[in-house]
């Protein structure tokens, strides 16, 4: 379902805004898939919230993220319970960090344009404010009242179903700390109602002056460039702060802000090596299937374990961190000696590398296989090869000349970008066999795969600018 969204679906603007959300608000299977049941669901329905509020506001879509059940579960909200002096209970801290350190106002103090404040590195909590604030997040449960139980569909097994997986976590006054919480300057009286105290704690945190700088950089990392300009964060945190209306967090106003930024749109950035981005693996794979018009005959969109092998699929992060930091550095390297970060780098290695080129060369040319088909949900026990693949139309004229395609290629893949050494290497590398107008289909589609193989292998592809 995912990749068929990334891959197909007429809205790719919100599907890639989504996208980067699931970087930010980070719920990764991996993380569920032992801890309950129907975990495909719940993160289907974490998908549809991302997707249904990435035009919408930031406060909202922040309460909907703190009471989704897939967070719940994934950071311990769901169950979590006041404390117990009797036993030593205590509440569960984890999403009480996590919302502050990731999710909202991050580590440290910051200006407007994201540098710290003062110059200087100042904590934005301690904690005490994590302790605190823990208090706020007790009392919620997977809301499954009223589930529905099946015995029958398999003997001796009970199953219950999945309503529970796309439903709001609901709050048992019993099990909420009735203590007061004081947490970033803020004071909640004992005995306040839970829903008044939620609203208290993610109104703080929506309107801390963090908020704007904090999201908007790591966001123009996702979009743009891992090291956008103090200028560049400061416009786009103020689009956060008001949309021109008055309105602070309107997610449509912090988009436009980031993509049609100067900084972001000027040819300066072209030349400039420290603009830009490496793109990640799977942002490459959605890139090669929407430029050119990927469809599943069969309407399955199985790609199998295609993401394990591609090094990176949507929603699997193996932490809570993202797969990989917006800070990391690589090691011993120029961008280390710049005093600047390459986060996507994180994921780079030798194997990765050789798994990422593994990974594409089968289905630049020749799409995907699955094992049998479905009609209305029931298998045919039919296979279908190729059954999702690519429309490579437009190129056939244009096989015979090797210079030509490259030069359609470069302008759909890189926006004509690459260099020319790079070109007239892979130009020559095309050069055998030959490739002539009466040449077979077969042989016309054998050149552009390579083609386009080789252009995403290159470096000047690797690096969106």
């Amino acid at each position: 379902m995912l990749w068929q969204q990334l891959l197909s679906s007429p809205d790719a603007v919100r599907r890639r805004m989504a996208l980067s959300l699931t970087e930010f608000f980070v719920v990764g299977v991996p993380g569920l898939t032992e801890r309950v049941g129907w975990p495909s669901f719940m993160v289907a329905n974490w998908w549809d919230t991302l997707c249904s509020m990435a035009f919408g506001n930031y406060r909202a879509l922040l309460e909907a993220v703190t009471l989704h059940p897939a967070m719940g579960l994934y950071l311990n909200t769901a169950g979590n319970q006041k404390e117990n002096p009797a036993t030593g209970r205590v509440p569960d801290e984890n999403y009480a960090r996590e919302i502050m350190q990731l999710f909202s106002i991050g580590l440290y103090e910051l200006n407007n344009d994201g540098t710290p404040k003062n110059g200087v590195l100042t904590e934005t909590y301690t904690n005490a404010d994590v302790s605190n604030l823990a208090r706020v997040f007790t009392g919620y449960q997977l809301d499954d009242r009223g589930k529905v139980a099946d015995t029958t569909t398999i003997p001796g097994k009970t199953i219950y179903d999945f309503a529970y997986a796309a439903k709001p976590m609901y709050f048992l006054a019993s099990r909420h700390s009735d203590l007061q919480a004081s947490f970033l300057g803020v004071t909640i009286p004992a005995n306040t109602p839970g829903g008044t105290a939620l609203t208290t704690a993610l109104d703080t945190l929506f309107n801390h002056p963090n908020v704007g700088p904090f999201f908007g950089r790591q966001m123009i990392q996702r979009l743009v460039t891992s090291n956008p300009s103090p200028a560049y964060v400061g416009r786009v945190a103020a689009a956060f702060n008001n949309n021109g209306q008055g309105v602070r967090g309107d997610l449509k106003a912090v988009w436009r802000a980031i993509l049609l930024d100067e900084e972001a749109r000027s040819t300066a950035g072209l030349t400039n090596p420290q603009f830009g981005k490496l793109r990640e693996p799977m942002l490459r794979f959605a890139q090669w299937a929407r430029t050119f018009g990927v469809t599943s005959a069969a309407n399955s969109w199985k790609l199998g374990n295609f993401g394990a092998n591609l090094g990176q699929s949507p929603l699997r992060s193996p932490s809570v961190f993202n797969f990989f930091r917006p800070g990391y550095v690589p090691p011993n390297t120029a961008i280390a000696s710049a005093s600047m970060v390459a986060p996507e780098f994180q994921l780079v290695s030798e194997q990765q590398v050789m798994d990422y080129l593994g990974a594409m060369y089968n289905p630049i040319r020749n799409g995907f296989s699955i094992g049998n088909a479905a009609v209305n949900g029931v298998s045919t026990g039919t296979p279908v090869t190729n059954d999702i693949k690519a429309n490579y139309a437009a190129e056939i004229a244009l096989a015979p000349n090797a210079s030509a395609l490259v030069d359609r290629l470069d302008l759909l893949l890189c926006a004509g970008q690459l260099k020319a050494a790079t070109k007239a290497l892979i130009v020559g590398a095309l050069a055998s066999p030959a490739v002539t107008a009466s040449s077979t289909e077969s042989v016309k589609l054998n050149r552009i795969a390579a083609a386009i193989f080789l252009i995403m292998a290159s470096a000047d592809y690797m690096v969106q600018k």
